[in-house]
């Protein structure tokens, strides 16, 4: 299955709407700084705004926000800023149901940290590499001629809650050399967590809880080592999906390692509808290629564990499913892939008696895989129940904080995020991260 993506000129309109509104909402104050700035602005002791607190801080500084909360449309554009809450769960950047972003980050090395950004109609958190040196968007959407030159480098979201935002909980788009870590996201009508649009995009997801999402995790053309690990995406319609999409740059996506997760479970009404009406699938890859899916719990999804297919003219190719436990699926693996764009290549190693469709699939032994699989339907899937208004969506109940001295000014990001190690990764016992989970 395919999820719905990308309103090109929605995100367009929400991020030049952002910049401008942090530009104007400075000048006004006289808070931009000519040159300089602090190491640490605190907030409200020294900037009774975050906004106003990114305009006063140094690059490579840290705001530090204090328990309130936040009507804004944060920016921040200084490389190495890090925005940290001391309480996560009473530091709110609240939208109000207005506002389109909570916090933009568009300058490199940008942390954002232990906080809870909710209500807004686009996104909690937003890293792109997307704008201008103004932070406004350029006419023409997502793509350039170049694309490869703008991506933002270095980025970390970490300790955040990203509840009942109108697309997505916490997104990273057109960047490379980053980190979603330990984090929640609930109530996105497209996903609690997303990565878009990269090339070599060396990027870590891991200890993560998405429930209650249209899609939990999502991907569209995010390529080149992506390591999905340790991450908990259970109770939404649709639990994670590998996509390509001509609405992107860089089609098709492909090289990602989702390894040592659980995906269970993903029949949960209480969430947006997914807009294709997607519902009870653990992993949808749709035009993704060259990925490996290894050591996951995929059970309780009563569509299928994981649905393969294409994405228009891209096909699904070359995918490995190894050592993973299949339970409770209608089907463990269904391939769906249209004759305009038959899958090949996907493979099965040591994953016991998974039930497949069609049965071709189950003679796709590693290395060769499938030959060309085409035409298979799925038939009486049961309809979607409705979905829930975004804003309505139950919120989770406390999160832990960010350890350690969080008055702390951190170095910069290095050039690579640090990946967990993997290799010898168990499947995931059921209730893994289970503790943070509002179900």
């Amino acid at each position: 299955m395919r999820p719905r993506l990308r309103h090109a000129a929605l995100l367009v309109a929400a991020l030049v709407a952002a910049g401008c509104s942090s530009s104007d909402d400075s000048a006004s104050s006289g808070s931009t700084p000519t040159g300089g700035g602090a190491e640490v602005v605190r907030v409200p002791a020294d900037a009774a705004t975050i906004t106003e607190a990114v305009a006063a801080v140094a690059p490579g500084g840290l705001v530090l926000v204090e328990a309130g909360t936040y009507p804004e449309a944060v920016v921040v554009d200084k490389a190495d800023v890090t925005v940290r809450g001391l309480d996560r769960n009473g530091v709110v950047v609240d939208g109000e149901g207005e506002r389109a972003i909570g916090i933009l980050g568009i300058a490199d090395g940008v942390r954002v940290q232990n906080l809870t950004a909710t209500r807004h109609t686009l996104a909690g958190v937003l890293i792109s590499g997307v704008h201008d040196a103004s932070g406004n968007v350029p006419g023409g959407g997502y793509s350039s001629e170049a694309p490869e030159a703008e991506l933002l480098q270095r980025y970390e979201v970490r300790n955040v809650t990203s509840t009942n935002n109108g697309l997505y909980g916490i997104y990273a788009f057109h960047s490379q050399h980053g980190a979603i870590v330990d984090s929640y996201a609930s109530g996105g009508a497209d996903s609690g967590f997303y990565l878009g649009q990269c090339e070599d995009c060396d990027a870590v997801v891991s200890g993560n809880v998405a429930e209650r999402n249209a899609v939990g995790f999502e991907n569209a053309n995010a390529s080149g080592g992506v390591l999905i690990t340790g991450n908990r995406f259970a109770g939404n319609r649709v639990g994670l999906t590998l996509t390509s999409d001509y609405q992107e740059a860089f089609v098709p996506q492909r090289d990602n390692l989702v390894v040592g997760n659980v995906i269970t479970d993903n029949v949960q009404p209480d969430s947006p509808a997914q807009a294709e009406g997607g519902f009870g699938v653990g992993i949808g890859i749709a035009g993704g290629q060259q990925n490996v899916i290894e050591r996951n719990l995929i059970g309780g999804n009563t569509t299928a564990g994981t649905l393969i297919s294409s994405a228009e003219d891209v096909p699904s190719l070359d995918n490995r499913f190894v050592a993973n436990t299949f339970s409770q699926n209608r089907y463990d693996i269904a391939d769906v892939s249209t004759d305009r764009a038959p899958s090949t290549g996907t493979c099965l190693d040591g994953n016991g008696f998974a039930s497949v469709l069609p049965d071709a699939l189950g003679t796709a032994v590693c290395p060769a895989g499938t030959p060309a699989i085409s035409g298979a339907t799925l038939t009486d899937v049961p309809a979607a129940p409705p979905g829930v208004p975004f804003l309505d969506v139950t919120p989770p109940g406390p999160q832990p904080d960010l350890e350690g001295d969080l008055t702390a000014v951190p170095d910069p990001l290095p050039a690579a995020p640090e990946r967990p190690a993997t290799d010898a990764l168990p499947v995931p016992d059921a209730a893994l991260l289970a503790d943070r989970s509002a179900l």
